[in-house]
């Protein structure tokens, strides 16, 4: 049986678990009725449930984290849920993701209103979607090129963060000081009970020490170098 089908012979709706290749997706996803929710992962449908209240708690805090690095970092942005197409096989939309501009030097590009490549920062909420974030959409992060990918799980609570060493997407210990550091991105700094706790007050603040750092401060200057070289 073909691994892929082919628009001729594809389904006219989207059901949990069919095999179809990105573009048969992307089509059918575009005409399902407004409020439908679906990815693409290895070349597998999956149609999330809906979303609860501690899921939408560790939105808040996701993005209570990631905007004040966006706003004291010009080139780069940070999206909530949008559809980023990875290739052939992965079409997901992560709970979050950060990434530098295409003109900034990004590795990835806006292609008719979707972003396509691998995001250099991705950001994931976990309840009952555990097994796949860690899973098969951590495999399709990899395969795809994600430099970081962090996985806010909930109950019980845990916070991961991988990056890639060598082609794979490698779990990163805690520092000594009870702080995760970006690779990527010099100063985006994360305290991971502040976010399981939703204390944005201090997830904040730890930002802003990041971003107070020489380190921070030559990652904008280089990406500022590479907007004027474009």
């Amino acid at each position: 049986m073909p691994d892929r089908m082919t628009m001729k012979s594809a389904p006219s709706t989207l059901v949990e678990g069919q095999r179809l290749d990105q573009p048969t997706f992307h089509a059918i996803y575009q005409a399902m009725p407004p409020g439908t929710r679906a990815e693409l992962i290895d070349g597998v449908v999956h149609m999330p449930s809906p979303v609860g209240l501690e899921h939408g708690e560790a939105q808040v805090s996701m993005t209570a984290w990631l905007i004040p690095y966006v706003e004291n970092t010009p080139g780069v942005r940070a999206l909530a849920n949008a559809t980023t197409i990875l290739g052939w096989k992965s079409e997901p939309e992560p709970d979050g993701l950060l990434r530098i501009l295409p003109e900034r030097g990004g590795r990835t590009s806006n292609e008719r209103g979707f972003v396509h490549g691998p995001p250099e920062l991705v950001v994931e909420i976990s309840k009952a979607t555990r097994y796949v974030d860690l899973g098969p959409k951590l495999g399709d992060y990899e395969r795809a090129g994600v430099l970081e990918y962090v996985v806010c799980a909930i109950d019980p609570d845990e916070i991961y963060w991988f990056a890639q060493e060598q082609g794979a997407l490698v779990q990163r210990p805690i520092g000594d000081d009870g702080l995760y550091r970006s690779i990527v991105f010099p100063g985006l700094w994360l305290d991971p009970i502040a976010l399981l706790k939703s204390d944005t007050r201090r997830l904040r603040a730890v930002v802003g020490q990041g971003c107070a750092t020489p380190e921070h401060a030559a990652f904008v200057a280089r990406l500022a170098g590479a907007r004027e070289s474009s």
